[in-house]
């Protein structure tokens, strides 16, 4: 794998994380209503729920990888049409975040396993990693070493990134019910996982 293959996942993972989603919203949510005490519960959660999507979706594409070279290429372009399906879909959405606050007294355990569940029972997760990885693997290199080391990157994002989101929503309620803000990083987002498309396809075929 090369320095390259692995900056552009983790430029691209990054840009996804920061688009609010289902598990942004949901730390939104508990954040708004019970403040910074929420972080670190809900990113561990995070965390450990796009541990385990994203350990199931890799196990699969290292079943496919085995199987069938031409099929993994062709889901690695499939992948890249999927990053700016995203990125003109969410161009177009709209500049609110639904994330209404939670109020209900909830301890750290329950927040933590609320937040795995949401993250990794999500079909779409899985989903979403088993059209978005490919882009990124090496047929040629070590697969397992491969696995470790965007594992460990998406993972060390995604924690920072739920917990960014905690303790900025905790702190700043007005950013939260800003639909001008929103509007801007829906923008923006969409403008940038346009551009990580394209450069996939673009990285992909300088390795090919």
């Amino acid at each position: 794998m090369s320095f390259e293959a692995w900056a552009a996942f983790a430029a691209a993972s990054t840009v996804l994380l920061v688009i609010p989603g289902p598990t942004v919203l949901l730390v939104v949510s508990y954040a708004l209503g019970q403040g910074w005490r929420t972080a670190l519960p809900m990113a561990v959660g995070v965390a450990l729920g796009d541990f385990t999507a994203m350990t199931l979706s890799m196990l699969g594409l290292g079943a496919l990888l085995a199987t069938s070279a031409t099929l993994f290429t062709a889901l690695k372009w499939i992948g890249a049409a999927y990053l700016v399906y995203l990125g003109v879909k969410l161009w177009r959405a709209g500049d609110t975040l639904d994330a209404p606050p939670r109020t209900d007294a909830v301890s750290a355990a329950r927040m933590l396993g609320h937040a795995w569940l949401v993250t990794a029972l999500n079909p779409k997760s899985i989903t979403f990693f088993v059209a978005f990885l490919p882009a990124f693997l090496d047929p040629k290199a070590d697969f397992l070493t491969q696995m470790l080391v965007f594992e460990t990157t998406f993972l060390l994002l995604a924690f920072a990134n739920a917990f960014g989101y905690a303790l900025v929503a905790s702190k700043a309620r007005r950013f939260a019910g800003n639909p001008h803000a929103i509007g801007v990083v829906n923008k923006v987002g969409g403008g940038l996982l346009v551009s990580a498309g394209v450069a996939t396809v673009t990285l992909s075929g300088s390795r090919s």
